[in-house]
This record gives structure tokens, C-alpha cells and sequence, in this order.
């Protein structure tokens, strides 16, 4: 997603020039000059008279303004890092990149990555999460903003020069733009995949037919799912419009989810990864609950309220080992939740009528196909085999998050490397299995690189466990049944800290009556 600039091609145009600094490229670009060839006419003489006075002029005007930079050079403001820190808020938001300042106030409503990843890091260096959701053209797009001044102790650790430098090597090497045929060939599936549960529940008879259907659409579900993560990261195909297009028919129209709330859920997912009050995908009160941090109630700064730890919500914490999966079966009741809220506040969406249209797609198309099932036993059946199935994605939203380090408090932008592999892990697989994991198994690399194709992230993944032994940092990989045992085990810790009645939370009469003993 992007975080601060518009997304497009990863490549370097032909005009454009490489330079490198702190390890990481950037562009500027060069038109080409402008040849007049005058030999040819009567007037050359003349017209070449004027040339020359007009190229004495223009060098006079150059050396002039060569001497007002000059003097400009010798008065800039230089803002030290306490000072940037101050200007954190919606009215009043200034970042650094490469150690230049910019005022990114205005630019917040225009944000393509939406306002939350600039308000969770405002006030802060964001080099590092600009170079990761950024191609490099995208540094043309720095000289819109305001630029205040330098930062004066603008410093470069070790990680993030190593981190920019494989960002670089990754770039000149063109691994963005080779996307493969994944596209193409999840899209074919994806047809063929519906037009099997189209015909099998209008044409067969069968329960057993129904049931299969209900399997086959809820796989398809989660391949859209995973689509609809790639079309978010990067154009999955050629042309904005088309990108959108897809997004649309995938997200909305198909799966009934928002890519709007997708996006905005998501991009704050990435920039706060594995924070207890930024970070959504870790808040899942009073349902789960991933530390006992959570029992202190804090504030969710994405959903912009408190979680409470009451009565209710220990007694659902408490078992939450035994739920997991069982909420794991109808979490998609929560994302379909989630969407229409979104698309209903007064929150800024774009294209908000197109995506009402697209959920109200899925809502004609999903009810009609289960009208067709017999009786009412089958089309429960067919909607809890669905999601159950679908569920099985959500279950891999969690593994890679869930038993991983987290922390309390806004993100920082000069620890991004640091945050990113710790709050993150891998799901070793064979790579015929890719197709089940949709990317998701390179968590790591692909929180590090979120514009790299998932056809890309095996090949970098040896370069990322290379340079994360090299700084003494947490490369997790387990396979699917390990990341599943550490996820119930993170979840059994939490459900039993909860239960003890040392800290003490109001309780209403469930409680009460479950806890009842003699």
C-alpha cells in the first residue's frame, strides 16, 4: 500500500537517472534537451543572433539564481529530532525523510495510503517505511510538499543502511515488476471454481453435491482473499483502472468485503505491525485477547475506543483457546460487519458508491444462489460449511502475528527493520503448497518488502535471514502445525491470567454463575 506517495511501476523510466545515498536509490528526473537545427533557413543568422542573446540571458539568470541558492544554502533551518517530535497532530503534521523535513499537513486528505499512516507516524523519521511502500519514482513526488527545513541529528543505523541497501539491490534487479502469470492462473480458477458451485447447487440434487460446493466456495473465497492482498500491495495487473476494476470484483462483488475498509484496516496493520493500541489485527477484544496487556484497557486508535476488560470479556478470554477456531469458522461475519460500518461513517473512502454497489452485488448473487438449496437444514449447512472453510484464511491472519512479540504504544520510525521481524514470522512450506498460503507464509519478508509479488518473496527470504543473523534479530519460521501450537499456546497463557481473580474486573451474573462452586 502505499504510504506517501501515489503507486505505479517499479522500473526506471528513460529519462531517469540513478543515484545512490545512505544505501538506497532515488530518482531525479532529466528531460531531454531540446535540439533546434536552423541551418536550413534564411533567417538562421537572425535566429541565431537571438539564440545567443537569449542564452546570455539565461546564463545571467542562472549565475543570479545560482547566487540566491547559494545564500539560501548558507540560512537553512536546521530542526532537531525533540522539535520534530512536536508536530504530531491532524493540524499540524511535519516528517523526515532522508533528512529533510516536509509539512505533510495538507497532503493528509490526499493521501493515497489514507491518513492513519502519517498520523501514527507523524513527528517522526519515516525513511524506512517510505522506501518500503514506495517505488522510486514516488521521490519526484516529495517536492510537492513543503519542505521546513533539515534535520539536524539525521543519523542512519546500521540495520536501516542494510535494510535500504537490499531494498536498493531488489529494485535494480526488476524483482517488482516480475509479477509472473500468478494473476492469470488464480483468475481462471477462480471462474472455474464458481461456475462449479453455481451449477452443482442449482443443477444437482444431491446434499453431498451442495456440501462439496460449499467447500469449493469458501477455497474461493480465500483465493480471492489473497488477490485482493496482492491487488492492495501492488498493481496485480496493468492500468490503474483495470487494478481497481479487479479490486472491486474480487473484494466487493465476490467476497462481499470492502476493498475500502480492507485497505485502511490493513495499511495500519503494517505501519503499527503487532502494537496493542495501533494495530487492529491484534484487537480482537472482548473475543481474544494476545496478551495481558490488553487487561488494562487500552485504547484502539483505529477503532477509536476503549477495550474494556470487564466481566464479559474475561469470561470469553478465559476459554479463548478453546474458541479459536470455532470464531475462526464465522469471523467473516465480522469482516462483512466491518465493511458496511466503514462504507456508512463518515469516513473518507474512495469510491464509496462504487464499493456500496459492489457489497450490494454480493448481497443479490449469495442469497439468490442459496435460495436454490431445497431446504432451509441445507442452506445452513452450506453457509457455515462456507465460511468454516473460508475461516481457514483467517486462521493463517493469525498465525503469523499472534505468537510473535508485541508491544504498547505508536510505531517508530527509526526501528522499522527491528519492528517489522518481530512482530512477524514464517510458514516453511514446500513450494507446491504456495498456492495454499497466498504469499501469506513469507510474513517477514513480505512486511519488509510489501510491494514485492508473491512470486518474489521465496527468492529474497534466504537474503532477509541472512541480514537478520547478522544483527542478532528474530527470523521466526515454523511450519503449520508449529505456528499453530504456538498460537493456542499464546492464547492459553493469556485465557489463564485472565481467570485470575487477583485483579479484579466487574463481573456481571454470567460470570458469576459459570465461576458458581459448592
Amino acid at each position: 500500500m502505499s504510504v506517501m506517495g501515489r503507486r505505479g511501476g517499479q522500473g526506471i523510466s528513460d529519462h531517469e537517472e540513478e543515484r545512490t545515498w545512505t544505501g538506497f536509490p532515488f530518482f531525479v528526473s532529466h528531460p531531454s534537451p531540446l535540439r533546434y537545427n536552423n541551418s536550413h533557413h534564411r533567417v538562421g543568422a537572425k535566429r541565431r543572433g537571438r539564440d545567443r542573446r537569449t542564452a546570455r540571458e539565461r546564463r545571467g539568470a542562472t549565475v543570479e539564481a545560482m547566487g540566491e541558492d547559494n545564500e539560501t544554502q548558507s540560512e537553512k533551518r536546521y530542526i532537531s529530532s525533540s522539535e520534530l517530535r512536536l508536530h504530531n497532530t491532524p493540524s499540524d503534521l511535519w516528517i523526515s525523510i532522508q533528512g529533510k523535513v516536509y509539512d505533510a499537513t495538507h497532503w493528509m486528505k490526499d493521501h493515497p495510503g489514507g491518513e492513519l499512516p502519517l498520523l501514527h507516524l507523524a513527528g517522526q523519521d519515516v525513511t524506512d517505511a517510505f522506501v518500503a511502500y514506495h517505488p522510486g519514482t514516488a521521490w519526484s513526488l516529495l517536492d510537492r510538499l513543503p519542505m521546513v527545513g533539515y534535520l539536524s541529528d539525521y543519523r542512519v543505523s546500521e540495520v536501516s543502511k542494510d535494510y535500504r541497501r537490499l531494498a536498493a539491490d531488489i529494485s535494480k534487479k526488476g524483482l517488482y515488476d516480475k509479477k509472473g502469470h500468478i494473476t492469470f492462473i488464480v483468475l481462471s480458477h477462480m471462474c472455474l471454481m464458481f461456475a462449479a458451485v453455481v451449477y452443482g447447487v442449482v443443477c444437482s440434487p444431491s446434499v453431498w453435491v451442495h456440501l462439496g460446493c460449499a467447500a469449493v466456495l469458501g477455497a474461493l473465497w480465500m483465493q480471492s482473499g489473497f488477490l485482493g492482498h496482492d491487488s492492495g500491495h501492488y498493481r496485480i495487473l496493468n492500468g490503474t483502472l483495470v487494478n481497481r476494476i479487479m479490486q472491486l470484483v474480487t473484494g466487493n462483488c465476490l467476497a462481499g468485503i470492502s476493498i475500502g475498509w480492507w485497505k485502511r484496516n490493513h495499511n495500519a496493520h503494517h505501519i503499527a505491525c503487532n502494537s496493542l493500541d495501533f494495530d487492529p489485527d491484534v484487537q480482537h477484544m472482548p473475543v481474544l485477547a494476545v496478551s495481558s496487556e490488553l487487561f488494562r484497557g487500552l485504547t484502539s486508535y483505529f477503532y477509536e475506543r476503549k477495550m474494556s476488560f470487564d466481566g464479559v470479556a474475561r469470561l470469553l478470554v478465559s476459554y479463548q483457546h478453546w474458541t479459536f477456531y470455532p470464531v475462526m469458522c464465522v469471523a467473516r461475519v465480522n469482516l462483512f460487519a466491518q465493511s458496511v460500518l466503514l462504507l456508512l461513517s463518515n469516513k473518507r473512502v474512495q469510491g464509496r458508491r462504487l464499493e456500496l454497489v459492489g457489497v450490494g452485488v454480493f448481497w443479490v448473487w449469495f442469497p439468490l444462489l442459496i435460495s436454490y438449496l431445497p431446504s432451509w437444514g441445507e442452506r445452513v449447512m452450506f453457509v457455515l460449511a462456507s465460511f468454516s472453510v473460508a475461516g481457514i484464511q483467517h486462521v493463517q491472519f493469525c498465525l503469523n502475528h499472534f505468537s510473535s512479540s508485541v508491544y504498547v504504544g505508536p510505531p517508530r520510525g527509526n526501528d522499522w527493520f527491528e519492528k517489522q521481524t518481530m512482530g512477524t514470522l514464517d510458514i516453511t512450506c514446500d513450494p507446491w503448497m504456495d498456492w495454499f498460503h497466498g504469499g501469506l507464509q513469507f510474513q517477514v519478508e513480505h512486511h519488509l518488502f510489501p510491494r514485492l509479488p508473491r512470486g518474489q518473496l521465496r527468492r529474497i527470504a534466504p537474503l532477509v535471514r541472512e541480514l537478520c543473523k547478522k544483527h542478532g534479530l528474530p527470523y521466526d519460521s515454523f511450519s503449520f502445525w508449529e505456528a499453530n501450537v504456538r498460537t493456542i499456546r499464546t492464547l492459553r497463557t493469556a485465557a489463564l491470567q485472565a481467570r485470575d481473580l487477583a485483579n479484579p474486573v466487574p463481573k456481571n451474573l454470567v460470570w458469576e454463575a459459570v465461576n458458581t462452586h459448592g
